[in-house]
């Protein structure tokens, strides 16, 4: 085979790449681009029997009547609340648990390392009953707070087995260089281990984070208050008893996908740079 046939499949390859590339762009952002459409019709178009893809009338009213209609904002901000408190209590525990599980040896590790698996198994909705009751229990069925510590809980066990593959694949030479300048062990942790796991920890926190702000179960069940709903719950009040507001649905629902866009678009600097810190200087 002579270079230019070689160079010939090359570009070949290349081009039936970049083709399988777009079409799975077109076919994930389709369902996107139908709820930006519908949300931009009227609710006489959208029950319409002859209706089309496109808006026939384009009605941005809609995403202004949607903070009118519902207290958005204030949904906005209990999501926010909920899935921050989450992701931080999530990575604040999951990271010494992750190191103590990759790098000590203490007796009941592995059952321990068991439990931490076994319990990703269950879904909250499965422990609805036992959540509700514990929640009352301490006073917390109507509020942020328990939405936060019930999140955390269900997130903790990704976060500590992500984490703690992470600091295995860092090489313990590290740590035994900063034990002989002088660190001890939570020195080397946030001095030099911390650092050159940002990747691990940038990814454990989106998925936390994006876990939290998308949880509707646990939401539903505790709380019960209207201005404590988080958006996910809260943009139900377009499900009506006779119709469904769809064009409203659609506009609110696309506005709860911006905060994890701008969480990405924030954080993908950091997980790149995250990628090449650290190391053993000769």
């Amino acid at each position: 085979m002579n270079n230019h046939t070689r160079g010939t499949k090359h570009v070949i390859l290349r081009v039936l790449l970049y083709l399988f590339v777009i079409l799975v762009v077109l076919v994930t952002l389709y369902p996107y681009f139908v709820m930006f459409t519908t949300a931009a019709k009227s609710r006489a178009e959208i029950y319409s029997t002859d209706g089309t893809l496109l808006p026939l009338h384009w009605l941005w009213q809609n995403f202004k009547d949607i903070w009118t209609l519902a207290p958005l904002s204030r949904y906005f901000i209990n999501s926010l609340i909920v899935a921050g408190g989450s992701t931080l209590i999530a990575i604040i525990c999951g990271i010494p648990a992750a190191y103590a599980l990759a790098r000590m040896k203490f007796k009941g590790k592995k059952i321990f390392l068991g439990i931490v698996i076994i319990s990703q198994m269950f879904a909250p909705v499965v422990l609805l009953v036992g959540i509700y009751k514990i929640m009352s229990t301490f006073g917390m069925t109507d509020s942020l707070v328990g939405l936060v510590f019930i999140n955390a809980a269900f997130n903790q066990a990704f976060a500590i087995w992500l984490l703690r593959g992470t600091f295995i694949s860092i090489s313990p030479e590290m740590e035994q260089a900063a034990t002989v300048d002088g660190c001890g062990k939570v020195s080397a942790l946030i001095r030099i281990l911390l650092p050159v796991a940002a990747p691990g920890i940038v990814t454990a926190l989106i998925f936390v984070f994006i876990n939290a702000w998308n949880e509707y179960t646990v939401a539903l069940t505790l709380i019960s208050t209207d201005v404590l709903k988080p958006l996910t719950v809260g943009i139900t009040i377009f499900n009506g008893y006779n119709m469904v507001e769809w064009q409203y649905l659609f506009a609110s629902s696309l506005f709860a996908t911006v905060p994890v866009i701008i969480l990405f678009v924030l954080i993908e600097k950091h997980l790149v740079g995250g990628l090449t810190s650290g190391g053993v200087k000769g």
